[in-house]
């Protein structure tokens, strides 16, 4: 089953988007996400409608981060980004005429409930600012520099 890497992808572009001094567009994204502009303006709704981004159309305009990454969670774009399902595991069939398979569903939907709860915790502790200074410290300790890093163009 594929996983869902929408959040990984919009958190990387937030990171990309807190090392710019000016507005990147769409495309730019598109190209460090390795998706379509469409893709990315429709996520970027959701970030905007959040207040973590804004736009600015025409020359030099583009997307810009408008939120202070101390107080953004990765739980915040996460739902910002709609709370697309976090385990990819499921049910063979949601509503079993089996009681073995009744079974078997309860144990995996309490487990399953468990995990996602424990893990929105663990989104909810972790701002973007935790994020950029670890990519940060990693950076310095590799020995490279922004513009070693740059794909977002």
């Amino acid at each position: 089953m594929k996983r869902d890497s929408k959040l990984s992808g919009v958190l990387h572009v937030l990171l990309h988007m807190a090392e710019l001094n000016a507005p990147i567009t769409s495309e730019a994204l598109a190209a460090a996400m390795q998706t379509n502009p469409v893709v990315v303006r429709r996520l970027m709704a959701g970030l905007r409608q959040a207040g973590f981004v804004s736009s600015a159309k025409g020359h030099g305009g583009g997307w810009v981060l408008s939120c202070s990454l101390g107080s953004v969670t990765l739980g915040d774009i996460h739902n910002a980004v709609g709370a697309p399902a976090l385990l990819a595991m499921g049910n063979r069939t949601e509503s079993p005429g089996c009681i073995v398979e009744q079974a078997v569903n309860a144990a995996l939907d309490g487990a399953c409930q468990e995990a996602e709860a424990l893990l929105l915790r663990r989104l909810n502790g972790i701002t973007l600012a935790d994020l950029s200074k670890d990519f940060h410290r990693r950076m310095t300790g590799g020995g490279f520099t922004a513009k070693d890093i740059e794909h977002a163009s």
